[in-house]
């Protein structure tokens, strides 16, 4: 991820778009086609809520931004080509040409940087998994991330959440029954 960002380092118009759209990926879960889906009117930036219409499912849910991807979000708004022409049916994410990031536009944009990076592109779907890993490593509990990342059932989850060995032993470290006990 640093690697993609570092790509994302002048503040044009496209350096500004791509930064707040890998941390949005990133920081929300959110499926590269509901990230495309997002409109003006869905997002709160003053808290960091927004609401995705139609998830999996058609179900609908709310999902969140920290404060540094919504700062990164404000600086692309600020860019934002059609400013005078936002309407509560605008894009969040747009080309220059106004029209809406379509998912085959989102992922050619994340071949595009990594090759800039030098590094093997990720996967869209990648950055969802990044963020249920993280999610949990930060001291998350699965049943938030169940519903933050839209899933009716914890077995579907269990495939994000190929765990390594260093992750399983500073869970133990950090919740050894004996450890914390008062033996």
């Amino acid at each position: 991820m640093e690697k993609l960002l570092s790509t994302c380092i002048s503040k044009n118009f496209y350096d500004l778009r791509d930064k707040a759209l890998f941390l949005f990926l990133l920081d929300t879960g959110a499926r590269a086609s509901e990230v495309c889906a997002v409109d003006l009117e869905d997002i709160d930036l003053r808290i960091g809520i927004h609401l995705i219409k139609r998830g999996k499912g058609r179900k609908p849910r709310t999902i969140f931004l920290g404060k540094k991807s919504r700062r990164a979000l404000r600086a692309y708004l600020k860019f934002y080509p059609s400013k005078s022409k936002i309407n509560q049916d605008s894009a969040l994410w747009v080309t220059q040409k106004e029209s809406r990031l379509t998912y085959w536009g989102l992922n050619q944009i994340l071949r595009r940087r990594a090759i800039e990076a030098n590094i093997e592109k990720p996967s869209l779907h990648d950055f969802r998994r990044a963020f249920a890993l993280n999610y949990l490593r930060n001291g998350g509990d699965i049943y938030s991330l169940q519903k933050l990342m839209g899933h009716a059932d914890l077995q579907v989850l269990r495939r994000y959440l190929a765990q390594t060995t260093e992750d399983l032993q500073i869970a133990h470290n950090n919740f050894s029954p004996v450890d914390n006990s008062v033996l």
